[in-house]
């Protein structure tokens, strides 16, 4: 089984697969591009489980050199294009990257890094030279165990991992999805999240899997409501982001004002949107199915999903299992937590979406993966029906006077705000408390908001041990490629503000 083949089964020859600007890209172009570079990644000499880069914004160029990779029997390296020079280089060391797909926007920069570290680049602009002969064998692959790709995410060290993933990971969760969310040919997926992360990729692998299109905007940070205006235009079907995501539109666009006629679903994952940013979403667009998920890059990409239609009784759960995925919530005796319970465990998966682990790390991939499962580190209860809550990813307890308090309750209750346009909080070492809660937060341009205010709406709605003991104002979060929040910067932000009496440029400390 290559999971390239059942990615490019279903869609008819003539209808768009790829969609970049003014770029339509069909699906009989793409499996033709598809074919001719993985019979000229064969015919260059690689063989059976090289693992080939890409370094690309999400465009066609990226959809064709990942599909061809793995068509090829190779596994696809997808690298974040915001890296540094150095972590390149340790990521190409390894993961053992022979060669680099590079598109013409970073191959000058790449080419720069690429020198000394005996990685070959395969750029954008040669690519017709790439082309082999279609009609070379290709390599037998078993689904089980042959990797597809290695997605790097950061482990228990905060290092940049390699996580395994096999074809049969990305088929088996790929359908579930599909099935889940009822995808069909007619679907038009607007896609601003970067390929390199798997929710993103997840989005690529279920809407061509199920003959759909993809829609590629690479804009989004800087012009949301151009994006907003495209979706109108190409009359997108969907809609996926992470909590930041859904954040901005929400108090930095006209999303809520705006009217997409095609419109059919928003999906989110990525993290945990509070409550209340969910609920303006679902007022301002009533006639659009909102599937909240939850999964990891060590999970393929799903683990779960909330029944849209059980969004207004279980807000705040992440639902139950995919259909081919088994979830349970686990105490330290490896026995169950007791439904309806205050007890709380660790959420286990098991299923053929857990990937194999890490990349050349037995250790770090002994932490997680036991016994063919999946130890998330999230840290959950489970109510009388069986749905899962998220009480607190257990790194991010703050541990504050003998208390363990949530970050995501009290970034709940500060998003409650309507000028607050993200939040996060952590916990800063304290010599009475241990941890302190601190909160970062941005609020809508030309806001009065204050500390003081926000420090007296926690008062209002939580114990005062979880109540922030600083607020500060940023004019933006630090975010990681994906969209997710760096909450390791914000502390090293918050160590440097409190060792020098220079006020920190992107702060603005009341």
């Amino acid at each position: 089984m290559n999971v390239s083949e059942t990615i490019l089964s279903r869609g008819a020859n003539s209808a768009a697969a790829v969609l970049h600007k003014d770029t339509v890209m069909t699906y009989a172009e793409l499996r033709e591009k598809v074919a001719g570079l993985a019979s000229g990644l064969l015919a260059r000499g690689h063989t059976k489980g090289d693992r080939i880069g890409i370094f690309s914004e999400n465009s066609p160029f990226f959809v064709k050199a990942y599909l061809g990779i793995i068509r090829a029997g190779m596994a696809a390296v997808p690298f974040p294009t915001e890296l540094a020079a150095e972590t390149f280089a340790k990521m190409v060391s390894e993961a053992g990257v022979k060669e680099v797909f590079v598109s013409n926007r970073f191959l000058k920069q790449v080419r720069s890094w690429a020198e000394g570290i005996g990685v070959a680049l395969l750029p954008e602009s040669g690519e017709e030279d790439l082309m082999g002969d279609p009609g070379l064998p290709l390599p037998q692959m078993n689904g089980s165990r042959d990797l597809a790709s290695l997605m790097f995410t950061s482990g228990s060290t905060g290092l940049p991992k390699g996580v395994m993933v096999t074809h049969r990971n990305i088929e088996c969760n790929s359908r579930d999805i599909i099935a889940y969310m009822g995808l069909s040919p007619d679907d038009k997926v607007m896609v601003v999240l970067p390929f390199h992360y798997c929710f993103g990729l997840s989005l690529l692998h279920t809407h061509l899997m199920a003959g759909g299109s993809v829609v590629l905007n690479n804009e989004f940070k800087l012009f949301p409501e151009a994006m907003l205006l495209e979706m109108q235009r190409k009359e997108c079907t969907g809609f996926a982001g992470v909590p930041s995501t859904y954040q901005i539109l929400l108090r930095n666009s006209r999303f809520r004002q705006m009217a997409f006629p095609g419109l059919q679903w928003f999906q989110q994952a990525g993290g945990r949107l509070p409550n209340p940013c969910i609920q303006e979403i679902l007022s301002s667009f009533p006639q659009v199915t909102y599937f909240l998920m939850y999964g990891q890059t060590e999970a393929t990409a799903r683990l779960s999903y909330l029944p849209p239609a059980r969004l207004a009784d279980k807000l705040g759960s992440i639902g139950q299992g995919l259909l081919s995925t088994k979830l349970e919530v686990l105490k330290a005796d490896g026995s169950p937590v007791a439904p309806e319970s205050d007890e709380t465990g660790e959420i286990v998966a098991a299923g053929d979406n857990i990937t194999l682990g890490y990349w050349n790390d037995a250790v770090e991939t002994s932490k997680f993966f036991r016994n063919g499962r999946l130890y998330t580190g999230d840290i959950a209860r489970v109510d009388a029906d069986g749905f899962i809550f998220i009480v607190e990813r257990e790194r991010e307890l703050i541990k504050s006077g003998g208390n363990r308090v949530g970050a995501k309750e009290v970034e709940d209750v500060i998003a409650e705000i309507p000028e607050i346009i993200e939040v996060a909080a952590i916990g800063m070492p304290d010599d009475l408390l241990g941890e302190a809660v601190t909160a970062f937060v941005v609020l809508t341009p030309g806001s009065k908001i204050t500390p003081k205010d926000v420090k007296v709406h926690c008062h209002r709605r939580l114990p005062a041990f979880k109540t922030p003991a600083e607020v500060i104002l940023l004019d933006s979060m630090p975010h990681s490629s994906s969209g997710k929040i760096l909450k390791p910067a914000l502390k090293a932000m918050f160590e440097r503000r409190h060792r020098s009496a220079v006020e920190i440029p992107s702060l603005a400390v009341p």
